[in-house]
């Protein structure tokens, strides 16, 4: 992410009220625009259908079916993201960009063939009420998104960030567009069709950008699979994250006493999904302040200090860049944690309120203030595990993505067991165990900083 600390500096440097206005605009809407529009856009077409799409179980069906492409997409490609980053950077930092194409090409092409060959058999034999367009449709959106998915390894990386944001725009405004358009012939399969045209064009959008700033005399490679190219740690560390986050979603889903089956094998949860749906917006304003901190200050004191170590400068002032870089990593953490207890505490004054706007039930509204408390958790624990990424202490990230998936596994099956009035608290609990513990270990770490880049490197 360097290079949107460049452009965030750039703003901050102005010195100005208008300057950090921009960098936290900018820095919200680049970690948090493309979930804002996938959030609201499903919404949207969910509610602009009714009335159109008969009976309201269709639409229901749509956007379960969308939810679990994006569920089974994202885990399905979670061992390869973080490990094809480290790969994607070892090479930048080899001065060898033309070893980037051939094999973002080559893993591709693995990642389209398993997904569809996976996809295939599930759709051909757990849907036999579905129509073929509808399994057609299924089978094209999980390759589609797995395909995003690896696309966007890219986009942290490039400069082109208003591109990025105007590709997402459009993508998923088209989506919305297309998916209204379609319902009026092809009913629930109709808004299916325009989500997988309008993610293909965003899709395609990506890859665009990604052709534009990379250049190989190859097309496709696959030294990503050699022996020691990419780390096991990191691709344990990708899918145990990812199964930590959707964990309590699929015991909620499934167990008989909270979820329902929706369309096929697909089950949902109606008490416990949609509050946490809307708790995932309220991580704007955190994710922002992380972006900022975290790539920001934190980086030009990081980059001094190993820089100082490995030039050999005066101990008084490797450790006064050490010192810098501890205050810039406390005082982010403590930022991100402050601003989402206020977004925290907004939430809980006007929840009411907004529930009722929304046509909701306000018996939802406990449900949403502990989900509200776990999801700014989960920005705080976003930033431990990047400061700990920085430092390289891979096995300690894939410690704590592991303790993540036991407590959220352990505590959310414990709060069904407890009844309804602890339903939530599985996935709250869980985070902050996590991040308690995230924090101690770091502190640890940051003590013993100057002994392990000295002996240990």
């Amino acid at each position: 992410m360097a290079g949107i600390g460049f452009e965030l500096r750039k703003l901050l440097n102005k010195r100005s009220y208008a300057g950090v206005l921009q960098a936290y605009a900018y820095a919200g809407l680049i970690s948090s625009g493309p979930l804002v529009l996938s959030i609201v856009g499903m919404v949207l077409i969910g509610i602009l259908s009714f009335g159109v799409v008969v009976p309201r179980l269709l639409i229901s069906q749509f956007q379960i079916t969308v939810t679990y492409i994006y569920f089974i997409s994202l885990v399905l490609t979670s061992p390869v993201q973080l490990s094809f980053t480290r790969f994607i950077a070892d090479r930048m930092y080899e001065k060898n960009e033309a070893a980037v194409l051939p094999n973002f090409n080559g893993l591709l092409f693995v990642v389209l063939n398993v997904s569809i060959l996976g996809a295939l058999p599930v759709a051909l034999l757990a849907f036999p009420e579905q129509t073929v367009m509808y399994r057609v449709l299924f089978v094209m959106g999980m390759a589609i998104m797995s395909a995003i998915w690896i696309a966007t390894v890219f986009l942290s990386g490039m400069k082109h960030y208003k591109a990025v944001l105007l590709i997402f725009f459009m993508g998923y405004g088209a989506t919305f567009l297309l998916a209204l358009l379609f319902m009026f012939f092809f009913s629930m399969e109709g808004l299916l069709l325009g989500f997988v045209i309008g993610h293909f064009l965003l899709l395609a959008g990506m890859i665009w950008l990604i052709y534009r700033t990379y250049q190989s005399d190859r097309f496709m490679a696959f030294d990503i699979w050699k022996p020691g190219a990419m780390f096991a740690s990191l691709m344990a560390t990708g899918l145990f994250f990812n199964l930590g986050l959707w964990v309590d979603k699929l015991i909620f889903w499934y167990h008989p006493g909270t979820g329902q089956a929706i369309v096929g094998p697909l089950h949902a949860s109606v008490i416990y999904d949609f509050p946490i749906f809307l708790a995932y917006l309220s991580v704007i304003p955190g994710m922002a302040v992380f972006l900022v901190r975290i790539e920001t200050d934190f980086v030009e004191y990081y980059a001094k200090f190993f820089e100082a170590a490995s030039k050999g400068a005066t101990l008084d002032y490797i450790m006064r860049m050490r010192n810098q870089m501890v205050y810039y990593i406390q005082r982010g953490l403590i930022d991100i944690a402050k601003t989402q207890t206020i977004t925290a505490l907004v939430t809980f004054v006007l929840g009411e309120a907004l529930l009722t706007w929304l046509g909701i039930s306000t018996l939802y509204l406990p449900l949403l203030f502990v989900d509200v408390v776990g999801a700014g958790l989960q920005v705080v624990m976003l930033g431990i595990l990047n400061v700990l990424f920085y430092l390289n202490q891979r096995r300690i990230v894939l410690g704590l993505t592991a303790l993540l998936l036991a407590c959220n596994a352990a505590f959310s099956a414990l709060s069904i067991h407890l009844g309804a009035a602890w339903f939530g608290y599985g996935f709250a609990v869980a985070m902050l165990v996590t991040v308690l513990v995230g924090v101690w270990v770091l502190n640890r770490r940051l003590e013993a900083l100057e002994f392990e880049t000295f002996m240990l490197q």
